[in-house]
């Protein structure tokens, strides 16, 4: 990670170089620089319609914002553009990504085979892996937001609409510019830039910016702030004109960061401590009951208790770390760690801060990312009228990062075993847990339960377009051309626990003559093994091999093409009146290559299934055969507009939009006829949307009020959502409706004076008979039947009928075989015991405890739960409600401009999940911002103060819910902490 001191040389080494360079050439310096004219959209030139055009003549809703906009307002990145846009909302993602929802259309679909509903464009080519919303705005023109499906010139993944930054390209008069800004949080930032012609044909344009600053949270167990940032971007680009009819430029633009940002925020759990009874089961211990605990309940997020931890003792990971370690001198077992049947629970007695920006986690979290963009444009005048563009992409995106994933920290678990006995009354000479340490290959040495989680991604892009586009005089014009796409990606993220790699050791792997034996041994998992293993990865995690089996790794490999054919038509009917027709025909191809994952589980030496974990393999990850899909659509756009006088456009359309299926990641390797295992589905289809909209754009009093307004209609086939089951993301289909209205006004009655405002409103619904079964209520309510916790090697919890488990829970068998049986109401095992006669297993359960009962026929939807009712329910992150409302005034002080400025954003309530509980609700919150900008046109000098988060709120804005084996924890997303920053900015 790059120290403060590297980054204030880096800042001066890049401040020196533009100093020089300025210094060199004053005579070619402009006479004054730009005048700030914040969030005026009056005449902003748009490329919409991959054409320039004045906003307000383009007949979609779209917001476009300069660099002086994005600067007034303090929109420093693609996050914070939802302040300024309706309907509009965002957060990161639990991995790599993040979801930029637009009228409740977003990416809530999580798989290294789905797209992005909004379509992120660098100067209008496509990327579907990016980091345009990590990164601060660098040199930019401006950006322009379209909502609402743009499949016919902005092609696939554009259901929801565009996000297109395009930056400042080399023009033909030398400027420069210098910024410097410090702030609250040790922040440190910087930016230049300069523009040089050579001559009158050829320029080159270098910006250049980096931002390094403290953590904004605090790790209460390690003593650190985390969730710095330390990041720096360049670009440079040059423009070459050799002629009237043909200009060229050439872009490369890259990006790297380095520090500890975090991905996710607190890690919320209201504790699920069982039931203490079941029926007339009165008397069981705390392993049994555990192990009919989800970890965390369902209560909502602002709930006291959701700043709890979770119960510890559900995972079955930890029953089984109690192996026995030796004895003690008077004959007694010594397990390994201190849970116990009567106390399962490592994190018994841990509490939370509520503070959302307070954690306690034992790794400080890392985030490496670095990205880079080529793009060459051409244009060539084949007449007067008739233009051939060519622009060709090309970007690599690199992402590595770890945190803690239980983001807490559980009590010491390993005991201190040194002094144990073998059977013989030896003392064992102690390497498995040393002074109540175990050191993990991976982790480290701890006597906690420790886990960390990484995640990693290198995706690299080809794009291609070919467009022709005329420019007659007459009543008609086309746009028309093709273009290809080629992305590979593989995603690949890790979760690693120091009691996976201790079990494999100790209880799988163990020497002695049968596992659970009390002396902890182990024997080499390779080719001298003589019995089922699992081998675990020596190597650090640093330079990690990647083939153990100690730790969960989920390996998704995706190669998408695409290409297309698309044109639109514009026919002026009259002066007044004109016509859009837009045709889109898409081919796409996506090849997935699963790699199931394979956390503990072995395999004999010979190559057969193990009976023990239910494994084929007992190292590394095999492929299993590509999964490959083909779609076409053709989608499109029909749009009059009307104009009934010169200030006023009305338009009313229809599109319709496409967005690719996929594959859903592969689940583990078990064998069915070793475990019983549920089935999921293989893959989710496309979605596809017809959308529906009316709108006008008005200008009245000479200019002084602005005021565009939108209402749409959307109907969704097939949107994907998706939720993490056994381990994976699971992607479902849903159809939905949605309406909307959306406001966009400006008000400026004295020069001096201007407001500005937008207001979204938005109701979404799903479809009626559309159903999901919510890993956080399986039973539905149900008391017939209750929650169990499944085998070891099995991921998701299940459900099992209610007089089953009573029956266990009161069988004098209960004290040796309870826990293991109830497992075995989830699925039957052939080491571990079933309750279906026709299931080969050495523990016939069916004649312990006198009942038969098979999971895949008798429960509902193969033991996973009762299907929840999502009719009528809204879509996640759409709240009813968005609004913004800013307000400047400038007072002219001798030579400086003193410009005032206030935003107020405020967002209503909305759901996380589809599910629409208590629990999935997210209240409505607001965010204040504060700017005064101090200008000296005269010396092309700015100086600004502002204070973003006036009133330092720490909202939950977005959530995630965890896998049943990991507890049912939620992650929780925040917005950054009040922060205050000033400037000193010089133009030449």
């Amino acid at each position: 990670m790059a120290s403060a001191a590297c980054n204030r040389a880096r800042l001066a080494v890049t401040a020196s170089a533009f100093a020089l360079v300025v210094a060199a050439g004053p005579a070619l310096a402009q006479d004054a620089a730009p005048s700030q004219d914040a969030t005026s959209v009056g005449d902003i030139i748009v490329t919409a319609q991959k054409r320039e055009q004045s906003i307000q003549d383009v007949p979609i809703a779209v917001s476009a914002f300069s660099a002086e906009n994005l600067d007034a307002m303090k929109i420093e990145g693609g996050s914070e553009l939802m302040r300024a846009v309706p309907n509009v909302s965002f957060s990161k993602n639990n991995f790599s990504m993040y979801n930029f929802a637009i009228r409740g259309i977003g990416t809530k679909a999580v798989s290294a085979a789905s797209d992005p509903a909004v379509a992120v464009s660098f100067n209008n080519s496509p990327l579907i892996r990016n980091r345009l919303f990590e990164q601060e705005y660098l040199d930019v023109n401006r950006v322009e937001v379209l909502r609402g499906p743009q499949g016919t010139l902005y092609g696939r993944n554009a259901t929801a609409g565009v996000v297109n930054m395009i930056p400042n390209l080399p023009s033909p008069d030398f400027e420069a510019m210098l910024k410097a800004e410090g702030g609250n949080y040790g922040s440190l930032r910087g930016q230049g830039m300069i523009n040089l012609p050579l001559g009158e044909q050829f320029a080159v344009r270098v910006a250049g910016g980096l931002t390094q600053r403290d953590g904004f949270d605090y790790n209460s167990f390690n003593d650190t702030n985390i969730n710095g940032r330390d990041l720096w971007s360049t670009r440079l680009s040059a423009a070459w004109t050799p002629s009237d009819r043909f200009r060229a430029n050439l872009i490369w633009e890259h990006f790297n960061e380095d520090d500890d940002r975090s991905r996710t925020g607190k890690q919320l759990c209201a504790n699920d401590p069982g039931p203490e009874t079941v029926g007339d089961a009165i008397d069981f211990n705390d392993a049994a009951r555990s192990h009919l605990s989800q970890g965390c309940r369902a209560v909502s997020l602002y709930d006291d208790a959701s700043y709890g931890t979770p119960n510890g003792g559900a995972a079955a990971i930890v029953f089984i770390s109690g192996v026995g370690a030796g004895f003690d001198e008077f004959g007694n077992v010594i397990p390994a760690t201190n849970v116990t049947l009567d106390q399962m629970n490592p994190y018994f007695g841990v509490t939370q801060s509520r503070d959302m920006r307070d954690v306690a986690t034992y790794f400080d979290p890392t985030y490496r990312a670095k990205n880079d963009v080529v793009q060459l444009n051409l244009e060539y005048d084949l007449t007067s009228n008739l233009k051939f563009i060519s622009q060709t992409a090309y970007s690599k995106d690199d992402f590595r990062s770890t945190q803690d994933y239980n983001r807490y920290v559980s009590n010491v678990i390993f005991n201190n075993i040194d002094g144990a006995y073998n059977y013989i009354g030896e003392k064992i000479p102690q390497t498995a847990i040393v002074n109540g340490y175990y050191s993990d290959p991976q982790l480290g040495s701890s006597n906690r339960m420790v886990s960390l989680d990484l995640s990693q991604s290198n995706n690299k892009q080809w794009y291609q377009e070919f467009r022709i586009q005329s420019n007659f005089s007459g009543g008609f014009n086309f746009n028309v051309g093709a273009n290809y796409l080629d992305f590979k990606t593989q995603d690949d993220y890790y979760v690693f626990n120091n009691l996976f790699s201790f079990v494999s050791e100790y209880f799988y792997n163990n020497g002695s003559p049968s596992p659970g034996s009390p002396t902890l041994t182990t024997t080499a998992c390779d080719e001298t093994a003589i019995k089922e293993c699992i081998y675990v990865d020596p190597t650090s995690l640093d330079n990690l091999a990647g083939d153990g089996h100690n730790y969960f790794r989920s390996k998704n490999v995706v190669h998408t093409r695409s290409w297309a054919l698309f044109g639109e038509g514009y026919w002026n009917l009259s002066p007044e009146v004109r016509l859009t027709i837009g045709l889109r025909y898409t081919n796409d191809e996506k090849v997935s290559t699963p790699y199931p994952s394979q956390l503990l589980l072995g395999a004999e030496p010979d190559g057969s299934w193990g009976a023990s974990t239910g494994g084929s393999i007992s190292r590394g990850y095999r492929a299993m055969d590509d999964i490959k899909q083909n779609w076409d659509a053709v989608t499109g756009r029909l749009v009059v507009d009307w104009r009934p006088r010169e200030d006023t456009l009305v338009y009313a359309s229809y599109s319709r939009g496409y967005k690719g299926g996929g594959a859903n990641p592969p689940r583990a390797d078990i064998n069915s006829e070793v475990v019983q295992y549920q089935s999921l589905a293989e893959t989710f289809d496309p979605e596809y949307v017809d959308a529906f909209e009316i709108g006008t754009k008005n200008s009245f009093y000479d200019g002084r009020v602005r005021l565009n307004a939108t209402a749409f209609y959307y109907d969704y086939t097939d949107y994907q959502v998706s939720q993490i089951v056994d381990r994976i993301s699971l992607n479902e289909n849903f159809d939905a409706k949605s309406m909307g209205l959306e406001l966009e006004a400006v008000f400026r009655p004295i020069p001096d004076f201007r407001i500005d405002a937008n207001l979204g409103f938005l109701k979404t619904k799903i479809g009626d008979g559309e159903g999901s079964i919510d890993v956080m209520n399986r039973t539905q309510g149900n008391s017939d039947w209750m929650v169990v916790r499944p085998w070891l090697q099995v991921p998701s919890n299940c459900v099992a009928p209610t007089k089953h488990v009573e029956t266990i829970l009161q069988s004098p068998l209960a004290a040796d075989f309870g826990v293991v049986a109830l497992s075995a109401l989830c699925s039957g095992s052939q080491r571990w015991g079933t309750f279906d006669p026709n299931f080969d297993s050495i523990l016939p359960f069916w004649a312990f405890f006198g009942f038969t009962y098979d999971p895949m026929t008798e429960a509902p939807n193969l033991g996973r739960g009762f299907t929840a009712d999502l009719s009528g329910n809204e879509l996640p992150n759409a709240p009813r409600m968005t609004a913004n409302i800013g307000a400047q005034y400038t007072f002219h002080i001798r030579d400086w401009d003193l410009t005032v400025r206030g935003d107020y954003y405020r967002q209503s309530s909305s759901y996380f999940r589809v599910y629409n509980t208590d629990y999935d609700r997210l209240k409505g919150w607001d965010n204040a911002n504060l700017t005064i900008t101090m200008e000296n046109m005269g010396e092309n000098l700015v100086v600004q103060a502002y204070v973003k988060n006036l009133f330092d709120k720490a909202p939950i804005v977005d959530a995630f819910t965890n896998s049943d084996d990991s507890l049912l924890t939620t992650n929780v997303f925040t917005l950054d902490p009040r922060i205050i920053g000033v400037s000193l900015s010089k133009r030449f």
